[in-house]
């Protein structure tokens, strides 16, 4: 095990006793291999199935994984009209499992979630019976000041460059607190404690994931 692994694993467990404390399932998994596995056990056969954008789910595996397995899956890729999606959309609160990540995590067990149109963070905060995370070691921070500054700087910088979306940041890689038309950072959401006991897992992995 090298330093950094030593160190994820060592600054995991503090926080995975904190997410406990706030009404969390907490997991660690040493590679992205393992949180697939993880998920994959999570999982009864035939549940319904879908997910919100993420870079991590995809860098994961777990997207692949999902798409070979023996669930029933809302895509919204696979729509083939806006109506189509925008009903995926939809349909995607009443899901069994619904995946994502999250931009940040505090040591002290907060998620803080930007978003620029809100399914994400909306199934988060209440729909699906199962909200799964899947968060790489690097998007943990000390406190919610730092985890803001985060999705300000580097998530959502990232994101825009990734998305081919023009914002401020996406040309300066920096936060100008920007209201554009197309901006990304639209609503956060701090999710301090869930009221419905284990409904929100969250599976750290010991590796940098994401944005």
């Amino acid at each position: 095990m090298d330093a950094k692994q030593n160190y994820y694993r060592t600054l995991s467990v503090c926080v995975l006793k904190n997410l406990t404390k706030r009404g969390m399932e907490a997991y660690y998994c040493f590679s992205k291999e393992n949180a697939v596995k993880t998920i994959l056990d999570l999982i009864p056969e035939h549940s319904s199935v879908s997910w919100g954008g993420s870079q991590s789910l995809f860098e994961s595996g777990v997207i692949d994984a999902l798409r070979t397995s023996n669930f029933h899956l809302l895509d919204r890729s696979t729509a083939k009209t806006p109506e189509e999606k925008k009903e995926i959309y939809r349909r995607a609160f009443c899901v069994d499992y619904y995946l994502m990540s999250s931009n940040a995590i505090t040591y002290d067990g907060e998620l803080v979630n930007t978003d620029g149109t809100g399914n994400r963070t909306a199934a988060l905060i209440y729909g699906p019976e199962h909200v799964i995370l899947v968060v790489g070691m690097n998007k943990l921070v000390p406190d919610l000041d730092a985890a803001l500054k985060r999705i300000h700087n580097i998530a959502a910088p990232m994101n825009t460059i990734s998305l081919g979306i023009s914002t401020p940041c996406q040309k300066t890689g920096l936060c100008a607190d920007c209201k554009s038309p197309e901006t990304i950072c639209c609503q956060t959401v701090i999710t301090r404690y869930s009221r419905i006991p284990g409904r929100i897992k969250v599976i750290l992995v010991g590796e940098d994931l994401g944005y």
